[in-house]
């Protein structure tokens, strides 16, 4: 394997991190003048992050126009919807991508769109068999499938020991989002 083919990375887990350790990565590889798409499932638009990673030149976050929120939460309509919308996501990623300007691909909250088939599965896995040589896939989540697994170079879980959550303080601007 060549020292700058790119590698899958995912980060997976309960624990609290997975999109930290992503935006992280992004980060740094920004300050290398690596080019990076951030693209972002199941997750509201409204996060700290996303403020800092849209004032980097380097970093591409593709914001979507409306959140929905935890799926199992959506009603049938609001499921609809948001698969429509995620399968457009998913196609412009995809496109984005196949141009050939970015060194990194982010996929956040990749393991709950794939396992809800937001993503279509076998489409992703041929995608990560074959995507191109140099770029670097980091993908997010919880509950990833064994085949992504195999697929991937780093398997990183975060596993949460105890979280505030648990004691019912919400999410913490500027700590949780």
């Amino acid at each position: 394997m060549f020292m700058d083919s790119g590698l899958i990375h995912i980060y997976c887990g309960d624990g609290k991190g997975k999109t930290s350790a992503a935006a992280g990565l992004a980060v740094r590889a920004a300050g290398w003048g690596k080019r990076i798409l951030f693209t972002r499932f199941l997750k509201n638009e409204n996060s700290g992050e996303l403020k800092v990673l849209d004032k980097i030149p380097e970093i591409e976050v593709l914001h979507l126009e409306k959140s929905y929120g935890f799926y199992s939460s959506l009603n049938a309509e609001e499921k609809k919807e948001a698969e429509e919308t995620y399968r457009k996501l998913w196609e412009k990623t995809m496109q984005l991508i196949s141009g050939g300007s970015y060194d990194v691909l982010v996929v956040d909250e990749f393991m709950a769109a794939y396992n809800y088939g937001l993503i279509p599965q076998e489409e992703a896995l041929y995608f990560l068999k074959e995507k191109p040589e140099g770029l670097e896939v980091v993908l997010t989540g919880r509950d990833p499938d064994p085949r992504l697994v195999e697929l991937a170079d780093y398997v990183s879980e975060i596993r949460r020991i105890r979280h505030p959550f648990d004691r019912g303080v919400q999410a913490r601007k500027g700590i949780e989002y």
